[in-house]
């Protein structure tokens, strides 16, 4: 006996949103494992997250032709901090998951012409040009920031600060939430702001 057409609809209608559902990006939370990855570095070295692990990790998605991203790089406030935090023994790994033929993917000798021309300090980039890294941890916009305690936990996630516009101007009065939470964090203190909402231009998936 063959079904009615409505059952037959709603059924797949129900497949569809399951199938969404499961291949959707899922959010890294707060206070749990940060998810595990390996990636390729400009260099062509293997980098992962257990590499590091005893040591606090801070993660920057990136892209140079990103307005919000120029804001950060143009007055070196991102290599500001880049700088002062790697010097206290803290991993800042600045992760491009643009891919070909979007805005912001560069290759390898592209990406460590950028790094010498703007004085990034990260202590290494990662290509994700087919995204796995950027969906791994849900990432959405550039830049957006996580940071990662010395026993794996995510202890931050979201903006780089409080202002969500390209203009330097508002470098003068912005609240730094990943200079917060590193300052808090490593002195053993609980993070006052553990999330916010990343603002940025979007992430340029593949997919």
């Amino acid at each position: 006996m063959k079904r009615p057409l409505i059952f037959s609809l709603l059924g797949a209608a129900v497949m569809a949103v399951m199938s969404t559902a499961l291949t959707a990006d899922t959010p890294p939370k707060i206070g749990q494992p940060a998810p595990a990855f390996s990636a390729m570095d400009d260099h062509g070295a293997a980098r992962s997250l257990a590499d590091f692990k005893g040591k606090f990790v801070v993660l920057e998605w990136h892209n140079n032709g990103c307005p919000y991203v120029q804001k950060h790089y143009n007055s070196h406030n991102m290599q500001n901090l880049q700088r002062e935090w790697t010097a206290k023994g803290v991993v800042w790994l600045t992760i491009i998951s643009s891919a070909p033929g979007t805005q912001g993917y560069v290759t390898p000798e592209q990406s460590q012409a950028f790094a010498k021309q703007s004085g990034m300090a990260s202590t290494a980039v990662l290509l994700d040009p087919k995204g796995d890294l950027g969906h791994l941890y849900a990432a959405t916009n550039t830049p957006q920031m996580f940071v990662i305690d010395p026993k794996g936990i995510l202890v931050y996630s979201g903006a780089i600060d409080d202002q969500p516009t390209a203009d330097p101007a508002s470098l003068k009065t912005a609240r730094n939430f990943v200079a917060a939470a590193l300052a808090e964090a490593t002195a053993g203190k609980p993070v006052t702001t553990p999330m916010s909402q990343p603002y940025g231009c979007t992430v340029k998936y593949a997919r």
